[in-house]
């Protein structure tokens, strides 16, 4: 009773309309009475206490008078006490007349946004209990999205720890989906993202379509296609309806994984589905083409899109373009389209595109034009971040001029701007290239004292650094610190025990048991933890010391650790095997190598090129150069996805058996050029492998075909072939091979010039010698220098005219 005569009282009290209040949206009759419990309702929230026991059931009496935008109206007034609106949110969420999540929500966030506001809110939870309410899933939804928009991730991962283990409230789809978003927005942690999706699907708590979007753009960022690609069928399984996003993810994840006829296809069947595609998903697709190296397909489907009106390029269509020319080292034609945007009375360069410009210079060998970029940018009011410092530093760094990168760090200090892991091991590895190797360790420990945890790319840099400089002893003993880290107690959590983490896939096993524990905050803990302190190893340390052991020639130890890796379950990658293989191959240890190669066929694994490379560059070496080109045949159907018995391999392959092997290479090249970019790595090494064989006329037809297919011929094979020429007295053949050089502007070998050179003379071919001497210097050999002396000094030669 004194509660209902304490609500009775407020009644006639009036209040004003607070600024910035929610438009009332109800018909005329009604709005009097609406207005009227308005007032009440902002009278009641400033005057009683919200910790009274009576405060609830007070709200529970004004409720058959209010209306969501009553309520919402009241959420918003700056001038009511945030515990109070804390607590109307809450009964306004548990009412189902009132409820109106998406209103509601966007009132309650500001108000969490406020520190200390998370307390009030686990406050007016623990009242709502006590009054013998159910706390609603909404509040833990708001406290995780606005801990979310405050960068407070810690703190949101443990409002949804403690909403189910300390207040007992389920999560709800819309809960789970605000904890995906923090997950993935956290980049390390995608992990713990997908287990928390597991025990999503495990509870009976069905996903949606932002479910599927959240989880596979932060896989597709992430490079992990076929997880993203699971997720996109079990979508379709549930039958929800891919939207526009899910379309451009997908789209994003095709062009990553190279899959750009895919890629195309989807962006067409849009249209089909009655889902158009939208700007970004235009952009995703021209991104994808100029990542690929094929601009000019970009710039053509741009031209077709523009004159059928379908897509205007905006300002990130062409920082994406212009991106996309300087990947591929089309530096002029970037900065030409750079200035088709000055060009556009509605563009206006941004800190992206600024940034783009400064790394194309810097790529381009045009620092003083990077820098030029910079103080524009900085002249018009944009603050360049530490990522823009960090391109100019890298590029100070590639050329070499240490002591501006130095200068550089320094403005970046003085600027207080943070110099983050990635300007550290930039910097280290400036100075591990130019070997002042101790300088690079002072950065390293800099860092670490700083409080900026090193990355296993830094441990990486440096380690290499150290393997380079033969300081083996010290390389060992910062490997032994990367493993133990900053947090040695988490090291030895990992690495003993039951529950052992040595990769990925078993760190993605714990996590999970983690998850289905309820245990999600301290995964989440974990995880952070292996990121901060940069614990785990990666496959790149190991192919680091591998290849640190192979340099020194000390393959038993390179053995060893291999296999300690194979037997502690460690996912090789193939530079892993390549690296081995290689050094192998080198020490002549063929048997080894091969074993090693089998293991990759036999795991299911396709060896990469470099590996088939090394292992024809061995054969051609032992004079066994069929057994290299059958290598290469029987690579050709899983390179290009087709059947050991397709047409056109088994068409080359007969050739190459009959003994016709310049028709079987010019059949080779057209299926190359057929099925992908054409390769010249095993055409040359088959060239050097014909040399090597004294098989000068057959080399001398490859030679030709790969000229006459625009394939590159490396100066070293032109040079073997020039050599042999020469010794054979083919000297026209010889000089057609040195004409190929002078045209790519190679510059061939001293030893090979003065070869071809002295031999011209001999023959009494003193003018020809004297015509190339000069096409010679006109592409910028300087002949002075060039000619030995004993071949200036020769009788029989008499270059000291042809010299100058």
């Amino acid at each position: 009773m004194r509660c209902a005569a304490a609500v009775r009282s407020l009644l006639p009290l009036p209040h004003p309309a607070p600024a910035g209040a929610v438009p009332i949206h109800t018909s005329a009759p009604h709005l009097a009475a609406e207005l009227e419990a308005g007032d009440s309702l902002h009278a009641l929230l400033s005057t009683l206490p919200p910790s009274l026991p009576s405060f609830f059931p007070c709200l529970s009496l004004l409720s058959r008078r209010l209306t969501p935008h009553s309520v919402a109206d009241a959420l918003l007034c700056a001038a009511l006490p945030p515990a109070s609106r804390l607590r109307l949110f809450l009964f306004s969420a548990l009412t189902p007349r009132l409820r109106s999540p998406l209103l509601h929500s966007r009132a309650v966030v500001p108000i969490l946004l406020v520190t200390d506001a998370d307390a009030a809110m686990y406050d007016a939870i623990a009242d709502a209990q006590a009054a013998g309410l159910q706390p609603p899933a909404a509040a833990f939804e708001a406290l995780v999205f606005a801990h979310a928009s405050a960068g407070r991730h810690h703190e949101a991962i443990e409002a949804f720890s403690r909403m189910e283990g300390e207040f007992g409230c389920r999560p709800t789809t819309f809960v789970y989906n605000a904890v995906l978003r923090v997950l993935v927005a956290n980049g390390g942690v995608v992990p713990l993202a997908l287990a928390l999706y597991n025990r999503m699907v495990a509870a009976g708590c069905l996903p949606n379509r932002a479910t599927y979007n959240v989880l596979m753009d932060g896989l597709c960022k992430r490079g992990t296609a076929v997880d993203a690609l699971k997720l996109f069928d079990e979508m379709l399984q549930r039958g929800i309806t891919p939207n526009v996003k899910t379309h451009t993810i997908l789209l994003s994840l095709m062009c990553n994984a190279g899959q750009l006829k895919e890629a195309e296809n989807l962006l067409h069947s849009m249209e089909d589905k009655g889902c158009p595609p939208d700007e970004v998903t235009y952009n995703a697709f021209l991104s994808g083409l100029c990542k690929a190296g094929r601009v000019d397909e970009a710039i053509e489907r741009l031209e077709a899109l523009r004159r059928t009106g379908t897509f205007v390029l905006g300002l990130k269509g062409y920082s994406c373009l212009i991106d996309g020319l300087f990947v591929a080292g089309r530096y002029e034609e970037g900065f030409q389209c750079y200035m088709e945007v000055l060009e556009q009375a509605d563009f206006s360069p941004d800190i992206v595109l600024y940034t783009i410009m400064i790394r194309g210079c810097a790529e381009a060998g045009r620092t003083s034009d990077a820098f030029a970029f910079f103080n524009e940018m900085k002249a018009k009011g944009f603050t360049p971040d530490t990522f823009c410092y960090n391109t100019l530093l890298k590029a100070l760094c590639d050329a070499g001029d240490l002591d501006g990168a130095r200068s550089l760090t320094s403005e970046m200090a003085q600027n207080n701007v943070v110099l983050d892991t990635n300007t550290h091991t930039t910097m280290i590895h400036g100075l591990c290239k130019k070997q002042l190797v101790d300088e690079a360790i002072q950065v390293f420990d800099g860092m670490v004292k700083g409080g900026c945890h090193p990355t296993v790319m830094t441990y990486n840099v440096l380690i290499d650094g150290l393997y380079r400089a033969h300081r083996l002893e010290e390389a060992r003993m910062l490997f032994y610190k990367m493993e133990v880290g900053n947090n040695p107690s988490l090291f030895l959590r990992l690495t003993l025990g039951a529950n052992q983490v040595r990769d990925s896939e078993s760190l993605q096993k714990l996590v999970d048991s983690m998850c289905q524990s309820g245990q999600v905050l301290k995964a989440y803990k974990l995880l952070r933890g292996i990121i901060d302190s940069g614990v785990v190893p990666d496959v790149v340390t190991y192919n680091t010391l591998l290849n640190g052991l192979c340099k020194v020639r000390n393959l038993d130890g390179a053995l060893r650790l291999f296999r300690e890796l194979q037997v502690k379950g460690f996912s090789l990658d193939e530079i892993t095997y390549g690296t081995l293989i290689d050094s192998l191959l080198r020490a002549h240890i063929y048997n080894d190598a091969m074993t090693l190669f089998q293991d990759i066929l036999h795991s299911g694994g396709t060896p990469s090129l470099s590996i088939y490379n090394s292992i024809m560059r061995s054969l051609c070496r032992m004079n066994k150069l069929s057994q290299a080109i059958n290598l290469w045949f029987d690579h050709l159907p899983k390179k290009y996805n087709l059947s050991a018995q397709d047409e056109v391999i088994a068409s080359a392959r007969k050739k190459f058996e009959e003994g016709s092997l310049d028709e079987a290479v010019r059949e080779l090249i057209k299926i190359d050029q057929e099925y992908g970019s054409v390769n010249s790595c095993p055409y040359t090494i088959w060239l050097i492998g014909l040399i090597q064989a004294r098989r000068i006329d057959d080399a001398l037809k490859i030679f030709h075909i790969l000229e006459e297919s625009g394939i590159d011929i490396t100066p070293a094979c032109c040079a073997h072939l020039s050599k042999y020429l020469c010794w054979e007295r083919n000297l026209d053949s010889a000089v057609d091979v040195m004409l190929y050089t002078l045209n790519k502007r190679f510059i061939m070998s001293r030893h090979a010039g003065n070869r071809l050179l002295s031999s011209l003379c001999i023959r009494h071919r003193r003018k020809d010698a004297q015509a190339l001497a000069w096409r010679m210097h006109l592409v910028g050999y300087d002949m002075d220098a060039y000619l030995r002396e004993s071949t200036k000094g020769n009788p029989k030669v008499g270059f000291d005219s042809l010299s100058s």
